[in-house]
């Protein structure tokens, strides 16, 4: 089948990959004139690194990856709180988990693509008809095409999902808090693989040190009302105006917006769907069920579902309304837990009262403690699932 995947991040170059190895003609699709660049750091386990594996591309991914020495909670003043040492954490399960960057890590599946995967950048979607024996689309600048199926791999604001199933308002759930992320190159204090927070009422600050003397900044914080998607600059001046005053380094940190090599900032959102297709037309990674930054484990997930899809229809022989029904009952249990957590973990990056902060510092406190760390981070480095035997 001639499949049109839109979106080149992390779930669709994974489909596209096992896709193409099952015999199909897939099509990737990006609006952005190039794969993008900087984004956010991004834990990496369980069974996306499985998946990963059965890509031969593992050995990348964690080449490519940090393994931070140390979790830092400091004051006002930048003296430490608590510490915890993720390395010794995490080896004690056996488990393989690394944070990677979200480009490198799309980077790094696109380059496992097969030289005959077809890409396409700087177009985009425009108009989608469900034809019953196919699907019509219109590109921007592509023209008018047929393809024997769509899938929608673009991401929280999926133009796939609006077009094919409705307006975004009927599926996203804010979760009250706002992301933004930057990179800056030079900036002073410099702790090595150490990640330091600040976390204060409504508000979290996260420094971390990156490759070739380069600073990641990542701030969270309570923010009900909306946020202005196609203006950098708004939301940068929105950025200062509500961060400003936190202290500690916030005010030199905030200096360094007009450097900043790249900016993200968007809502931490959900989507909840009754059902992640229509026709020919199937949805997946966040475009689907976004699980929102809170998560932390959204690249894997997309990994996880771009396979089963795959692994689905190749079950199927081709047939899209059966393999598509089987991908959702497979995984739509599994991503509805993942969201499910997602959503109490709000109160940890920015904890709405003075009590929720102790709260939370009581609870990264009792971290330190094996027997404590050992139950709660042992059942999140393993996802309850089991992946298809599709090897094609």
């Amino acid at each position: 089948m001639k499949v049109l995947i839109v979106g080149a991040g992390i779930a669709g170059p994974t489909l596209a990959y096992w896709l193409r190895r099952s015999g199909h003609d897939p099509v990737l699709l990006e609006s952005a004139p190039e794969l993008r660049r900087g984004g956010y750091l991004v834990d990496f386990w369980g069974a996306g690194f499985e998946v990963a594996d059965r890509m031969g591309i593992a050995d990348r991914v964690q080449a490519a990856g940090y393994r931070m020495r140390e979790v830092r909670e400091v004051d006002e003043r930048g003296r430490r709180i608590l510490s915890l040492d993720p390395v010794k954490l995490i080896g004690r399960h056996g488990a393989r988990y690394v944070s990677v960057g979200r480009s490198d890590l799309s980077r790094i599946i696109v380059d496992a693509l097969p030289d005959d995967v077809q890409q396409v950048f700087g177009d985009t979607v425009e108009e989608l008809r469900d034809e019953g024996d196919h699907v019509a689309v219109r590109l921007a600048h592509g023209g008018d095409q047929h393809f024997d199926l769509v899938v929608g791999a673009d991401g929280l604001h999926s133009a796939v999902r609006r077009l094919a199933f409705g307006p975004e308002s009927e599926f996203e759930r804010g979760l009250g808090i706002a992301v933004a992320v930057f990179d800056v190159a030079g900036y002073r204090p410099r702790d090595e693989l150490v990640a330091v927070m600040r976390t204060q009422v409504g508000a979290q600050t996260l420094r971390l040190s990156l490759d070739d003397d380069v600073s990641m900044f990542v701030f969270t914080f309570r923010h009900e009302g909306p946020i202005p998607l196609d203006d950098v600059d708004a939301q940068k001046a929105l950025l200062r105006d509500r961060l400003g005053g936190l202290g500690w380094e916030v005010p030199s940190i905030l200096a360094t917006l007009p450097r900043a090599r790249t900016f993200y900032f968007d809502s931490a959102s959900q989507i909840r769907m009754p059902s992640w297709s229509r026709g020919r037309i199937v949805l997946v990674g966040d475009a689907a069920a976004a699980p929102s930054l809170l998560a932390g484990q959204g690249t894997a997930l997309a990994m996880i579902e771009a396979y089963v899809l795959a692994a689905e229809l190749h079950a199927a022989g081709g047939d899209h309304a059966t393999a598509f029904a089987a991908y959702q009952e497979r995984l739509g249990v599994f991503i509805g837990s993942k969201q499910h957590g997602a959503t109490r973990m709000g109160g940890a990056f920015a904890p709405r009262t003075r009590a929720l902060l102790r709260l939370r510092n009581t609870v990264m406190r009792l971290m330190t403690l094996p027997g404590v760390s050992d139950l709660a981070v042992g059942r999140r480095l393993y996802d309850r699932i089991e992946l298809p035997d599709f090897r094609p």
